[in-house]
């Protein structure tokens, strides 16, 4: 057994049974094993950020890491910004990246790079394997990292020579440590807080934001008159019919200002004191009104939901003290495309159990009323705000739960990002449905342009906020990569198109041109 072979047995024996890989001649030996140890499911990406989202989205929806397979430094690099975006929704991969063999680095051949500098700021664990006899224990040792509490990204790079050289066997993954409950001295805090009689917020993330969290966030809420929100982007929320909706934080800090000015006192249940996304001139960078004091009930990698549980026990607040909550008709739009028509046919469209992925930026900002009253789904969003999130995403998505329709939306700049998600759906015979919003322009940087105080945009200015000289042609791009494709362009033919993609298993695409 060569030390790539312990690596994937370890990886197997250690659960992590999916890799997303766009190997190179580095990881042959990685390759070669795959034919040799049943278990592992390898899926091909074309590019190293669809890998690397792919792994966040495998995560948010399964709980447990998959493993990338990168070549060298840059393979690496080009699946960073993805990783960015796993690191700030605190998912849990491992990475496993090839490097030169040993004694090849000295001669600085093209390929040489500082690997470990590359991934230290999106990895909390790090490491390079010395010799092969090492490998199958710094992989299990990258497992439980990656297994942490909270989850977190490991990289294990991997020199050439470890992984064909002879190695010792297969690694156990050490025991992971039971998850961190909460404080009860911090529940018995936000108690005292929620008793006041201030206005109050409680602002609630991660793992809080599950249907059983949800509806104890609600009894508190209903016992106490506080007001309940999550952090504009989430990693995971629950939504739909017989799901307690909240609201989000505004995205434009005015609109965040004047959503939070009235509040005294913030609880945070694993969420972070809210924050501008950009800095703009004469506007503030933390949101929340001067002299609100902020109050932590627990943070990430504490058990939010058992906490939430224990404050309503101190609370006294029960199911029936819930108010109930109206929702929004599901109406069936007609007529023009608009930013409403779009939000409603979606809305209508939502299968039970379906995950959304969302990168809709400008055309979905209308989305979150409508859809509280679609089937029951998870949401996705992008924590980390590098853009071709959602196209990649989706892809692990589906690869975790191949039992549930995947739809995927997203603007056509970010599409053009990791476009080559499609192919892997369609190799994979993923059950997604891509949504691409062509309005031919970064619209979002339009609307930051006037808020940065830029002045009027001139023509050179114009070019580089359009897509146009050449259209894109989103269908055909789809087609040539095995994926069926259409383009919309009324609100009837998006519920026709929406229909026949939800009818039908495996990946579809519909353009809808704005």
């Amino acid at each position: 057994m060569n030390g790539a072979e312990s690596l994937v047995r370890t990886l197997v024996g250690g659960g992590v049974n999916v890799c997303f890989a766009n190997p190179g001649t580095s990881e042959m030996h990685f390759v070669a094993a795959l034919d040799r140890v049943e278990g592992m499911r390898c899926v091909l990406g074309l590019f190293e950020g669809v890998v690397t989202g792919a792994a966040d989205g495998y995560f948010r929806m399964r709980g447990v890491p998959a493993s990338t397979l990168l070549h060298l430094g840059p393979g690496l690099a080009n699946g960073l910004a993805n990783l960015h975006n796993a690191k700030k929704a605190r998912s849990g991969i491992v990475n496993i990246v090839g490097q030169h063999a040993g004694y090849h680095i000295g001669y600085n051949a093209p390929l040489t790079t500082d690997i470990e500098g590359l991934a230290a700021p999106m990895s909390a664990w790090v490491r390079t394997s010395s010799d092969a006899k090492s490998v199958a224990r710094d992989g299990a040792a990258a497992i439980a990292a990656a297994k942490a509490s909270p989850p977190q990204i490991a990289t294990l790079i991997l020199p050439a020579d470890t992984a064909w050289k002879e190695a010792e066997g297969v690694a156990a993954v050490p025991t992971k440590l039971q998850i961190s409950n909460y404080s009860s001295r911090a529940v018995d805090h936000a108690a005292k807080v929620l008793r006041g009689g201030a206005q109050t917020l409680l602002l609630i993330a991660g793992t809080a934001l599950t249907e059983r969290g949800l509806a104890l966030a609600a009894q508190i809420s209903g016992k106490t008159g506080c007001r309940l929100m999550n952090p504009t982007q989430n990693s995971r929320i629950a939504r739909g019919r017989a799901r307690f909706a909240i609201d989000g934080i505004p995205y434009v800090v005015d609109r965040a200002v004047l959503a939070l000015k009235d509040f005294k006192h913030i609880v945070l249940v694993e969420a972070d004191e809210p924050v501008a996304f950009f800095a703009y001139p004469n506007k503030p960078s933390v949101v929340k009104p001067a002299g609100c004091e902020v109050h932590r009930m627990t943070s990430a990698g504490e058990d939010s939901v058992v906490a939430l549980q224990a404050l309503a026990h101190e609370l006294h607040a029960t199911p029936q003290d819930v108010r109930p909550q109206k929702y929004a008709e599901l109406i069936k739009p007609r007529g023009p495309l608009t930013h409403i028509s779009i939000s409603q046919a979606i809305a209508r469209a939502i299968p039970e159990n379906a995950i959304l992925v969302d990168e809709s930026l400008t055309a979905g900002r209308d989305l979150v009323h409508p859809t509280r009253a679609a089937a029951p789904h998870d949401w996705l969003q992008d924590m980390g705000g590098a853009i071709g999130f959602s196209m990649p995403a989706a892809t692990g998505a589906a690869v975790a739960c191949p039992d549930r329709k995947v739809i995927s939306l997203v603007g056509d700049g970010s599409a053009m990002y990791t476009i080559q998600s499609l192919w892997t759906q369609a190799r994979e015979g993923l059950d997604v449905v891509t949504v691409i919003f062509a309005n031919r322009s970064y619209q979002i940087l339009r609307g930051e342009f006037d808020k940065v105080g830029a002045g009027e945009p001139g023509k050179r200015a114009q070019d580089m906020l359009q897509l146009d000289r050449p259209t894109i042609d989103f269908v055909a791009l789809a087609k040539s990569m095995g994926v069926p494709g259409r383009a919309i362009t009324t609100a009837d033919e998006f519920n026709s198109a929406l229909e026949e993609a939800m009818r039908e298993p495996g990946p579809r695409l519909i353009e809808v041109k704005m």
